[in-house]
């Protein structure tokens, strides 16, 4: 079973990347439909109907595809390295998947009302959601890469620091787009 572990490790990868590119346009799309209802009553009808189709499709045929087959290849790795399970750095890598899967649940939750054009959300708190996948996937791929290795409390400091970056950012094109306005 051992020769099978790099094609399950690759295809592991090739789902975790193709998921968070899901992760990271759905918000986008969000956005975007957000805002459309700023345009002429025309406009906002034929943009709704676009961004509900894009929505669905990005979400149904790519997000939630990859998200299973991601998950599926994972255990398998899991399988044939049983041993990661009783190390540290697997326990919190494990901690942000399920972060990860409490934020995609909660994305497909949006997506359903964004289905029935119910809007609770504001561009900008959708810009600031779109920075959650951002910070998941930062942890998790130091983790995975430089497993025992890494420093707990320079890896948390780090990550709150790219947190207030990010942030940052967002309040800076908001400022910027303002400006332009």
């Amino acid at each position: 079973m051992a020769e099978y572990y790099n094609y399950i490790k690759a295809l592991h990868l090739i789902f975790v990347v193709t998921w968070f590119a899901g992760l990271f346009y759905m918000p986008r799309l969000f956005i975007y439909h957000i805002e459309a209802r700023e345009k002429s009553a025309e406009a906002r009808t034929v943009l709704s109907e676009q961004f509900r189709i894009m929505e669905k499709r990005l979400w149904y045929i790519i997000t939630w595809p990859s998200a299973v087959l991601c998950t599926i290849f994972a255990i398998g790795l899991l399988a044939l390295m049983p041993s990661w399970l009783s190390q540290p750095w697997m326990h919190i890598k494990l901690g942000f998947i399920v972060l990860l899967i409490v934020y995609h649940l909660k994305t497909h939750q949006m997506f359903l009302r964004f289905q029935r054009e119910q809007f609770s959300y504001t561009s900008q708190y959708m810009r600031i959601w779109n920075e959650g996948a951002t910070l998941i996937l930062f942890a998790v791929v130091f983790l995975a890469i430089l497993k025992s290795s890494f420093q707990w409390l320079y890896g948390l400091g780090g990550l709150i620091g790219l947190a207030i970056l990010l942030m940052l950012g967002i309040r800076l094109y908001k400022k910027v787009r303002q400006g332009s306005e």
